[in-house]
C-alpha cells in the first residue's frame, strides 16, 4: 500500500543540543554545524545549500534554493543577478530568511536579517574565480525574465563566448554579492518524539542573548 503523507514521518535519535555546549556566539556554533554537515552529509546534498525567503513590495513572499558562498564575522553571503526577482526584492525590502537542513545530522538553521549588497571589489574577486561558463553565464542570462524558448538562451550564450572570445569576461555590473546580517539564529537539533531542541540567538546591540524555544 502506498504510504500517505499523513503517514510519512521520521523518528529523530541522532544528538542533542544542550546550552551547555551552545557557545554564546552563534556564527561559532554555524561553523561547527557547518563542518559537521561537510564531513557527513553525502551528494547530491550541497551542505551549503539553503532556502532564501524574500518579500516583494506587495508583501508577498518569496523562496528559493540557493548556496552559500562566504561566511565571516559580519554574516552570510550569495551571489545573484541584481536585476532578477530576488534582487529586486532586496532592493523594495532589505530583509531576508535562510534556511539550511541537513538531513542526515537532523540539523536545521535558521537565519533572519538585513541584506546589503556586498562591495565591488568582493564581487569581482568572487566572480574571478568561477568557472569559465557561470561567469559567461553571468552575462548570456536575463534572469527571471520570460525568454520566448531555451534556443534564445542558447543563442545569448553563442554572443556572449563570441565577446569575450579573445578576453576573460569581467563582472557584469548587473551582477554581484549580497550579505545577510545576522539578527536571529535559531538551531533546531531533531529529538525523539518530536520533543526537538531549539536554541535561539537574538543579536542585542552588539551581544547575542540566548534562549530556549519550545518545539
Amino acid at each position: 500500500m502506498t504510504q500517505t503523507l499523513a503517514d510519512m514521518r521520521r523518528d529523530y535519535t541522532r544528538d542533542g543540543l544542550s546550552e551547555a555546549n551552545a557557545p554564546d556566539d552563534p556564527l561559532s556554533l554555524f561553523r561547527q554545524w557547518f563542518d559537521d554537515a561537510v564531513q557527513t552529509e553525502q551528494l547530491p546534498v550541497e551542505p551549503n545549500a539553503m532556502m532564501l525567503a524574500t518579500v516583494d513590495a506587495e508583501g508577498r513572499p518569496h523562496c528559493r534554493v540557493l548556496l552559500l558562498k562566504a561566511l565571516d564575522d559580519r554574516g552570510f553571503s550569495f551571489f545573484s543577478n541584481y536585476e532578477s526577482d530576488k534582487g529586486r526584492q532586496l532592493e523594495a525590502n532589505p530583509l531576508a530568511a535562510m534556511t539550511f537542513f541537513w538531513p542526515t545530522l537532523e540539523r536545521q538553521v535558521r537565519i533572519e536579517g538585513r541584506v546589503e549588497k556586498l562591495t565591488a571589489q568582493e564581487s569581482d574577486a568572487y566572480y574571478q574565480v568561477r568557472p569559465l561558463g557561470s561567469r559567461l553565464g553571468a552575462w548570456a542570462s536575463p534572469q527571471s525574465r520570460v525568454i520566448r524558448d531555451r534556443a534564445e538562451l542558447e543563442r545569448s550564450l553563442a554572443e556572449t563566448e563570441q565577446r569575450f572570445l579573445e578576453q576573460m569576461p569581467h563582472r557584469p555590473p548587473h551582477w554581484g554579492g549580497y550579505l545577510l546580517l545576522p539578527e536571529r539564529m535559531e538551531f533546531w537539533q531533531g529529538r525523539p518524539s518530536r520533543l526537538h531542541d531549539r536554541l535561539n540567538y537574538l543579536r542585542i546591540a552588539n551581544d547575542w542573548q540566548r534562549e530556549r524555544l519550545a518545539p
